[in-house]
C-alpha cells in the first residue's frame, strides 16, 4: 500500500517519463517527455513555486499568514496559489493581459487575486515583473503579516530546486542513461538547474536550448547578441534578457523553433501519443527531435512536457486565431461536429 502524502505540496514532483514512440522511431533515439502536467497545479512551475516558498520560509522572509506576490505569465502563479493555499499564504498575481483566459480563470478559481497589466517590454517600468515588485514592497509595508516577492526570474531558489530535485529524478528514472536534455526558457530555472544537476552526475551530458521565435536567446548563443526575431503563440517561454537563474548555463545545442514546426507537433502528440499538451511542450519536443538528429541514433534525450493543452483552448483550438498567424488545425481534428 502506498503511503498517503501528508499534504498536496508533498505530491509535487516525481512525475513520470513517457516515451514518445513515433518520434523515437523516427529519430532512432529514445525521446522521453517528463509529464509535468501531472503536478497538482498542472505544470512544471509547481516545482519553482515550492522551491521559492520553502526558501522564503527558511530565510524568515515569509512569515505565517504572509502574502505571496508574483509577476507571471500564469503557470507560476497557479503553482504559488496551490502551494500558498496548502501552507496558509494568500497570493496576489500580476499578469500581462495577453495571456490565455483559461489561466486567468484558473488562478481566480484558486482564490488568487489577479491584477492584469498591459503587455509591454521588460525595459518599461510598467512591465508585469516590475509592477509585481513594487506591489510586493507596498504590501510588505502595509499588511500585518507582511508580503514577499517570489521573483521567479532572478530568485536562485528556482534554479536550485531543479538542480537538486528535478535533475536527480531524471537521472534515477533513466538509470543514468540520459545523453541529452533540452527545453525552452522562461525564467531559465528549469534548463539551468537540470543542466547543472545532470552535469554533476555526468559531465558530458549534452544540453540543448529550444527557443521560440520572438525570444532573443538563440541569437545570444549563436552571435552573442540579445536580438529577438519573429513571434510565437506559445506562452510563458522566451525572453529578451539573461536572468540570474539562467546566467552561465552551459548550452551545447541552441535551436530556434518556429510555430510552423512546434504547433503541428502539439496536434501530433494528441493523435499519436494521446498527450494533450500546451504550446511550450510543442517547442520542447521539436527541440528534442532536433537534438536527437544532432547527436545521432542510439541516444536518450529528455525534455519537459510543461503543462496541459486545456489551458490554451482559446488559442490552440481556435481556427480564426490560428489562421491569422498562418497556422491551422489538422484535418482529422473535427471541432465542429
Amino acid at each position: 500500500m502506498q503511503t498517503p502524502f501528508p499534504s498536496l505540496v508533498d505530491s509535487i514532483g516525481n512525475t513520470p517519463l513517457i516515451r514518445l514512440n513515433r518520434l523515437s522511431a523516427a529519430t532512432g533515439c529514445e525521446i522521453l517527455g517528463k509529464a509535468e502536467f501531472m503536478n497538482p497545479g498542472g505544470s512544471v512551475k509547481d516545482r519553482a513555486a515550492l522551491g521559492i516558498v520553502r526558501d522564503a520560509e527558511r530565510r524568515g522572509a515569509l512569515r505565517p499568514g504572509g502574502t505571496i506576490v508574483e509577476g507571471t505569465a500564469g503557470n507560476t502563479g497557479i503553482g504559488l496559489a496551490v502551494v500558498g493555499n496548502c501552507l496558509g499564504y494568500p497570493t496576489v498575481i500580476v499578469m500581462p493581459d495577453n495571456q490565455s483566459r483559461d489561466k486567468v480563470d484558473t488562478l481566480r478559481a484558486y482564490g488568487a487575486e489577479v491584477r492584469l497589466v498591459p503587455a509591454v517590454p521588460f525595459k518599461d517600468p510598467n512591465h508585469f515583473v516590475h509592477t509585481s515588485r513594487r506591489l510586493a514592497e507596498e504590501l510588505a509595508a502595509s499588511l500585518p503579516q507582511g508580503a514577499v516577492w517570489a521573483n521567479q526570474f532572478d530568485n536562485l531558489a528556482n534554479r536550485e530546486y531543479h538542480e537538486r530535485i528535478t535533475a536527480a529524478e531524471i537521472w534515477q528514472q533513466t538509470g543514468g542513461r540520459v545523453d541529452g536534455f533540452i527545453c525552452s526558457v522562461g525564467t531559465g530555472g528549469t534548463l539551468a538547474g537540470v543542466a547543472r544537476g545532470l552535469r554533476a552526475f555526468r559531465p558530458d551530458v549534452r544540453i540543448g536550448l529550444a527557443d521560440p521565435q520572438g525570444s532573443a536567446l538563440y541569437n545570444w548563443f549563436t552571435s552573442g547578441e540579445l536580438k529577438a526575431e519573429g513571434s510565437s503563440i506559445s506562452e510563458g517561454i522566451g525572453t529578451s534578457r539573461i536572468t540570474a537563474n539562467f546566467a552561465d548555463t552551459p548550452v551545447d545545442h541552441p535551436f530556434q523553433i518556429p510555430d510552423s514546426e512546434s504547433v503541428p507537433l502539439v496536434y501530433d502528440l494528441i493523435r499519436s501519443e494521446g498527450l494533450l499538451v500546451g504550446g511550450s511542450s510543442g517547442v520542447n519536443v521539436a527541440g528534442a527531435v532536433r537534438l536527437a538528429r544532432a547527436v545521432g541514433p542510439g541516444h536518450v534525450i529528455v525534455t519537459m512536457l510543461c503543462d496541459s493543452g486545456l489551458r490554451y483552448r482559446q488559442r490552440l483550438f481556435n481556427r480564426e486565431f490560428l489562421a491569422a498567424r498562418g497556422l491551422a488545425l489538422p484535418d482529422w481534428l473535427n471541432l465542429d461536429a
